[in-house]
């Protein structure tokens, strides 16, 4: 039997161990709440109260590639580490059962040369050598060049001592190889010219971050870390064949140097997918060292307009045979000098009689009278409109940083001289897109496609964006392509100046050359001349296009200037992309009446 004073304190303990319980309990509950039910709460929360670190991720600038996938430009990222020497110190920790240790110098050295790959000797000699030099050292370089995960290991070390700092850095595997066109960005990582500049948005990254938070003793506490992952920029792709882009910048350079020019441009257009294959130039800029002495630091192919000279006869010509004004073997009496009714005056570079050219004969022998003579058979407002649908005067799609357009005045504005300037490439100025584009429509069916440089820009998570591109539109019929192509062929074969120095065993080709004259303060300069010449092979299929142009030839004058590198680059281009020589012959046209 238990008496009432047994009971008593029984009862009294039952009652003690059961609130005991419902306390436990509701802590159990509470920190359940804490830890688990609202713990993204709690930790954002203690994030807003400053109770966190957060550092930047940062991502890497995308590579431009060339149309084989040849790295052009490459991003690369890495972090610079140092330390503050006058902050060195034993470090306190506490371990996950609250009990305090501490970390002392020597154990984080040894951490960090495991990190960084350097011995322990050489990260401690780096603090103390610093103390010797200053006791109030607050920087000593530790290593540069360390990567992501590695910057990560270091920071998750927690001490104060040691801090990192990303550094984005842009190297250009090929060097001077398509600098012209890739530009360069600064040391700070801005884009600054080329199609660095003008891709910008396809190639920038955009950083990430990671937040944590921090124990008293600068540990990251476990599961407070929260990720925001970088994006690294986009993968550019160009049209460019890097190989041939290095031939062609060689070739560029021999021809600058051999004929006393100012600078050489050499471009090749692919006729079949209209996408450059090489747009090279001498000189140029390798973007590794873009302020080197010597260096030219832009495109002069898509940053220069020019004075055509002959090679718009060829325009003057599809003009004609296209609106029904003349046919190939049409003909006319040409003199070496001709003064016009109206006061105009046009001369030949080249002295002879009166003849009964042909027009096709006019573009052989290249005759500034009889371009002139033959373009009264239509009218001034038609040949303006040929020359717009040609694209003279519009620049191209590219759209090149900096990219400039030829000038072509309204034929309302044409002066007695001009009417007849225009009809042989002088009184307005064109660019070599421009004059690419051009000859691609003369040539090709009589469509004028918009050209190409770049060809996809390949996103980090794989999606691939295409330039949007104007449609294409036809300028000539079919028929007069295929008329021209004939006429440029007899230019090739038939030419009193380079007939013998364009040759090219075993295949077909189409020639024009151009010597336009020099425009400085309003005057043109006297005995220099900017010369061009474009060709295109195979003649009876055309498959590639080349235009060489040099600005003031010194050693020869004319564009004759040109030949020699123009069959060197047009050889190399078939021997690349191993044309089949031609098996049909060509269709000889009368040069006289």
């Amino acid at each position: 039997m238990t008496t009432r004073s047994t009971r008593s304190p029984r009862r009294r303990t039952v009652v003690a161990l059961s609130v005991v319980l419902i306390i436990l309990c509701a802590f159990v509950i509470r920190l359940v709440d804490i830890q688990v039910v609202n713990a993204k709460e709690n930790i954002d929360r203690a994030m807003e109260h400053g109770l966190s670190t957060t550092q930047v991720l940062a991502g890497t600038r995308g590579s431009i590639v060339d149309a084989n996938g040849t790295p052009l430009a490459v991003g690369t990222l890495s972090y610079t580490c140092q330390f503050s020497p006058n902050i060195v110190r034993t470090l306190t920790r506490h371990t996950d059962g609250g009990q305090e240790v501490e970390v002392t110098w020597n154990e984080i050295s040894a951490k960090i040369a495991e990190i960084t790959g350097q011995s322990v000797d050489e990260v401690r000699a780096i603090v103390s050598d610093a103390l010797v030099a200053n006791p109030d050292a607050q920087y000593a370089p530790l290593k540069s060049g360390l990567s992501t995960e590695q910057y990560r290991q270091i920071a998750e070390l927690g001490a104060d001592y040691v801090s990192c700092s990303p550094e984005a850095a842009r190297t250009y595997p090929n060097g001077a190889v398509a600098g012209n066109l890739i530009g360069f960005v600064g040391s700070d990582g801005t884009a600054l010219a080329g199609l660095e500049k003008q891709q910008n948005t396809c190639l920038t990254p955009v950083d990430g971050s990671l937040t944590f938070q921090n124990g008293r003793d600068g540990v990251i506490i476990p599961g407070t870390e929260t990720e925001k992952p970088a994006q690294n920029g986009g993968t550019l792709k160009l049209t460019i064949d890097s190989d041939l882009q290095w031939y062609m910048q060689q070739l560029a350079e021999q021809a600058t140097k051999e004929t006393g020019a100012k600078y050489a441009t050499i471009s090749v257009l692919d006729v079949t997918t209209h996408k450059l294959k090489a747009a090279a130039e001498y000189p140029t800029v390798d973007p590794n060292d873009f302020n080197a002495t010597g260096s030219y630091q832009f495109s002069r192919i898509f940053n220069s307009q020019f004075e055509p000279g002959s090679t718009f006869k060829g325009i003057t010509a599809a003009t004609l045979i296209d609106s029904g004004a003349a046919t190939p073997t049409s003909t006319a009496q040409v003199p070496d000098i001709k003064h016009f009714s109206n006061g105009a005056v046009v001369n030949d570079a080249f002295t002879h009689g009166t003849s009964t050219y042909t027009l096709a004969g006019v573009l052989m022998d290249s005759s500034n009278v009889g371009a002139s003579v033959f373009s009264e058979r239509t009218t001034l407002e038609t040949r303006y409109d040929y020359l717009k649908k040609f694209g003279i005067g519009d620049g191209s799609a590219i759209g090149f940083p900096g990219e400039t357009q030829g000038i072509v005045h309204p034929y309302q504005d044409w002066d007695n001289q001009m009417r007849y300037d225009t009809a042989y490439g002088q009184g307005l100025t064109t660019t070599v897109p421009e004059l690419l584009t051009a000859y691609e429509a003369l040539i090709d069916g009589g469509v004028k496609y918009p050209i190409q440089l770049i060809d996809s820009c390949t996103a980090a998570d794989g999606s691939v964006v295409t330039p949007t591109l104007p449609k294409a539109t036809r300028v000539i019929s079919e028929k007069t392509s295929a008329q021209m192509r004939e006429v440029f062929e007899n230019v090739a074969l038939q030419s009193n100046s380079y007939a013998d120095m364009v040759k090219i065993p075993g295949y077909r080709i189409g020639v024009k050359t151009g010597t336009g004259q020099i425009a400085e303060n309003g005057h043109y300069k006297a005995g220099v001349y900017y010369t061009t010449m474009i060709g295109f092979a195979p003649a009876d299929d055309p498959q590639y296009l080349v235009a060489v142009t040099l600005d003031e030839p010194t050693k020869v004058r004319s564009s004759t200037a040109n030949a020699p590198t123009f069959v060197k680059a047009m050889t190399q281009v078939l021997k690349t992309y191993r044309v089949m020589p031609s098996t049909t012959k060509p269709t000889m046209l009368p040069k006289f009446g």
